[in-house]
């Protein structure tokens, strides 16, 4: 879908009529700044339900989101930055949509620092909870930051309630492309996931038996 996505995006694709060429960096752009809201509200609901219910599962799926959530952001705002300075004439400027897409990458590195500094895992687990669930509030400023403020940011496209203001020949390789990194997401998510139950747990009587067990096998 990656390799699929990239080519259309680059090389199918028409240019855009106003923008040219440098349209193409959305095809990379817009499906990680849908990640970074995607991630955040995952990780906020496994949160969510790692306080009501103590259900340690969700809290290893949210602290091993984190750094997936930082990355897909610090790449939404890098490329964001790259297609405003021809646009804008300027790599930053304090946008609405841009300084709270910022601010959610502080919370991606609040929430790793937090849980990181405090030893244990019950406390750091409670204590990242509720700060996840805390910046929640900034989800939809970013969402709606375009059309409660005047910005400079571009307006919604593809999520429109009538029909996306997007040719097809566009709209398909930027699917592709949110579906590739929702893909890819998921996959890393459960390699992270699973490498920290074993630490976790690694001096369960389950660990030392599997690893035994594949060890002799």
């Amino acid at each position: 879908m990656l390799l699929a996505g990239l080519y259309l995006g680059l090389f199918v694709a028409p240019p855009d009529y106003q923008q040219g060429e440098s349209y193409r960096i959305m095809f990379v752009h817009v499906p990680s700044a849908w990640m970074s809201l995607f991630i955040y509200v995952f990780m906020a609901v496994l949160s969510a339900i790692y306080l009501i219910w103590n259900i340690k599962l969700a809290d290893v799926m949210a602290s091993s989101s984190a750094a997936l959530g930082a990355s897909f952001t610090f790449l939404a705002l890098a490329t964001g930055s790259l297609w405003g300075k021809p646009m804008w004439g300027a790599w930053w400027v304090w946008d609405a949509r841009l300084t709270s897409e910022l601010i959610l990458l502080f919370l991606y590195l609040g929430y790793i620092a937090l849980v990181s500094a405090i030893e244990d895992k019950r406390t750091a687990a409670r204590a990242g909870g509720v700060l996840i669930l805390v910046g929640v509030v900034n989800i939809p400023i970013i969402h709606y930051s375009v059309e409660w403020w005047s910005t400079l940011h571009q307006g919604p496209t593809v999520t429109k309630f009538d029909k996306p203001s997007i040719h097809f020949s566009m709209l398909l390789p930027l699917l592709l492309m949110a579906a590739a990194f929702q893909l890819y997401y998921f996959t890393v998510l459960l390699i992270r996931a699973r490498a920290e139950v074993v630490d976790r747990e690694r001096r369960s009587a389950w660990v030392q038996e599997t690893f035994s067990n594949s060890a002799s096998g």
